[in-house]
């Protein structure tokens, strides 16, 4: 599955100087999602994606989170 993410130019900038050689923006984001302090990454990064539809996404997650339990 895949999803699309809108962030500011900003942002992709400074995701780029972070971004290993040949690393996709995915692995970029486990990586960084899996770091020593993943929270305080992610809390970095708040406000830095604009959702294009917050309600699916939810219902999205709470999917996987209901299929990772059974």
């Amino acid at each position: 599955m895949t999803k699309t993410l809108t962030i500011r130019d900003e942002v992709y900038k400074k995701l780029l100087t972070v971004k290993r050689e040949g690393e996709s923006f995915s692995e970029l984001f486990d990586r960084l999602a899996d770091g020593p302090s993943p929270l305080e990454t992610l809390r970095g990064l708040r406000g830095c994606v604009v959702f294009r539809d917050k309600g699916r996404m939810l219902e999205e997650l709470s999917t996987l989170r209901a299929e990772r339990r059974a």
